[in-house]
């Protein structure tokens, strides 16, 4: 990170004392690195005035001044967490002295990523091979347009010494509060590779805290029922650090969740949703933990389909429209959680989770009545029910569902539990039981009315013609493609709008910023050499993955408002992109 032509912080000294009081452009002269003596400071753009978007800055530290032990950083998910700790506390520091320094607009304001419940790679701090890199944004200040440098010479050189001392050098951290957020990532990964090795879609552990504070705040309830495995589902691991651990594993097939309203049977699914994620101590979800590739599907009226084969769902529409190949602007409930379903499993998912609250229910179930009413040759609507157990046994699909209207899920559940009171009940058994032979008999004939369904193996073979992005009628200011992020619901390229706030395991708006430039990129390469996009998202994956956020930028430098995103995210953004052809 040592960058060439380097200059002394006396240099930057002098720099700003002969621009005090100057129009506002004369800090552009700023730009370029400095050398303090235990930090390396770099100016990398300034903004147009007190009023615009605030300077990038960023702090590079040596390995050799930082001094944090190898083993907290020797792999992926130990460096993300340090990377994670780092940023809170330098986060924490720098709110101390956002705004101290005065004047117009954004004058005195220092802002860093803002870290939620989930520790995620972000482009605000990096760690590579024990070298330290901060990216944030500083508020240059000005009275009015007049540069007022003897306030930025207290950032630079008063304010910024001291966060960076009490945040980045491992000789000034609680030694024991880190060693204790590494220990969590390491039984954190270990709970993931036991679900790989014992067959688990999910493990939530005994005494987890599910409920959320608020609809709006996802900090863990006060005073709420912690959570209980049933006997019969309880397994028991052995972490590196926590040592012995009870939980409920959800092995893989289809699991129901029932029971009344208010029960906490969405409290628990929206945990299993977010266990794909790690949390900090303290959340409650601490060792909830649920395979990486999982997808929440839902209904979605009015997103944008395109070319997607949804005839395992929906077929023989009555105006002969071919749901083999499946366009539409306007969606409707059941064509959009049918796309959203086959979109999930052809982005590589192998667990669906579903909340009947959030379906249609037509593409869901259809009851005894209705079958004896509408026969299967006059419904288009192959249920999501009626395809399931097929979609586990020939796909390796499991599903996660939340139920509380039909017993027509009974059927296909390989394991069912109940929530009372915000305690897991297994009743598979009792729900067996319950079961007799006029209602098995119900279901055989069910059978009869979907012997030419298609098949599910369907949603694994490619599309007949390769999608494509449009990127000759994409909007551009000169000469760049811009996008327009609306917080944490989605952003617009040129003047298309995305959508994402369906997506919901989404949890950080700079998640939906770092998707934004992912497209912006897809349709840069498309724009060079028209290709098929999967193979384009595949690419840029298995970039992302080598390189980091680095590959979505051509400039120098990179925005420090970045957050990791999955490969099935970035699908689900592309199917979303009404420039799709």
């Amino acid at each position: 990170m040592v960058k060439n032509n380097m200059k002394t912080f006396t240099e930057l000294e002098s720099l700003l004392m002969s621009i005090n009081r100057k129009s506002y452009p004369a800090y552009k002269g700023l730009k370029g690195s400095y050398v303090f003596s235990d930090f390396q400071l770099n100016i990398e753009h300034v903004q147009g005035d007190p009023f615009a978007s605030p300077s990038r800055v960023s702090v590079y530290v040596k390995k050799s001044q930082a001094g944090f032990p190898e083993e907290y950083y020797e792999s992926k998910y130990k460096r993300v967490a340090l990377q994670d700790y780092l940023t809170r506390r330098f986060a924490y520091a720098v709110n101390q002295y956002a705004f101290q320094a005065k004047g117009s607009g954004k004058s005195g304001l220092i802002r860093v990523s803002r870290c939620g419940q989930e520790v995620l790679e972000r482009s605000a701090l990096g760690i590579t091979n024990g070298e330290i890199l901060v990216r944030f944004e500083v508020g240059f200040p000005a009275n009015g347009r007049t540069i007022n440098a003897l306030e930025l010479k207290k950032i630079f050189f008063e304010y910024l010494p001291s966060i960076v001392k009490k945040t980045l050098y491992y000789k000034n951290c609680k030694k024991e509060d880190l060693k204790a957020v590494i220990e969590l990532a390491e039984d954190q990964h270990f709970i993931r590779e036991e679900l790989k090795r014992r067959d688990l879609v999910a493990f939530i552990a005994n005494d987890s805290i599910l409920p959320r504070e608020s609809g709006i705040s996802q900090r863990p309830m006060r005073k709420c029922v912690k959570f209980q495995s049933p006997e019969t589902m309880e397994v028991e691991m052995d972490l590196p650090n926590h040592g012995i651990i009870q939980g409920m594993g959800i092995p893989k097939g289809i699991t129901l969740i029932v029971g009344g309203g208010y029960h906490g049977k969405s409290t628990l699914l929206k945990a299993i949703e977010q266990g794909i994620y790690n949390h900090i101590a303290g959340d409650g979800r601490e060792y909830v933990i649920t395979c990486e590739d999982a997808v929440k599907v839902r209904a979605e009226d009015g997103r944008a389909i395109t070319h997607v084969n949804i005839s395992p769902f929906i077929n023989d529409l009555p105006n002969k429209k071919d749901t083999r190949d499946f366009s539409t602007e306007d969606a409707s409930g059941s064509t959009s959680q049918a796309a959203n379903v086959v979109e999930a499993v052809q982005a590589g998912s192998r667990l669906l989770l579903i909340d009947e609250d959030t379906c249609a229910t037509n593409f869901m179930v259809r009851d005894e009545l209705m079958q004896k009413i509408v026969s299967g040759d006059k419904e288009p609507i192959t249920p999501f029910t009626q395809q399931a157990r097929e979609m586990y046994e020939k796909l390796g699909v499991s599903v996660v569902m939340v139920a509380g209207s039909s017993g027509a899920y009974f059927y296909i559940a390989d394991n069912i539990i109940q929530m009372d009171n915000y305690q897991a009940v297994d009743i598979t058994k009792q729900v067996r039981n319950v079961i007799n032979k006029e209602s098995l008999s119900v279901d055989e004939k069910s059978k009869e009315d979907r012997k030419n369904r298609i098949s599910v193996m369907e949603l694994v073979k490619p599309s007949a013609l390769p999608r494509m992005l449009k990127t000759e009628a994409i909007e551009k200011k000169h000469g760049q493609i811009k996008i327009k992020q609306y917080g944490n619901s989605g952003f617009s390229i040129g003047k298309t709008d995305v959508d994402l706030k369906y997506v919901e395991q989404l949890t950080d708006i700079e998640q939906i910023t770092t998707l934004g430039h992912c497209l912006k990129m897809l349709v840069t390469d498309m724009e060079k050499k028209p290709q098929n996009l999967d193979e384009l998202v595949d690419n840029l994956w298995k970039k992302i993955q080598f390189e980091g956020f680095t590959v979505l930028f051509e400039e120098k430098y990179l925005p420090a408002d970045l957050a990791q995103v999955r490969k099935t995210d970035i699908y689900m953004c592309v199917n979303r992109y009404r420039g799709l052809r």
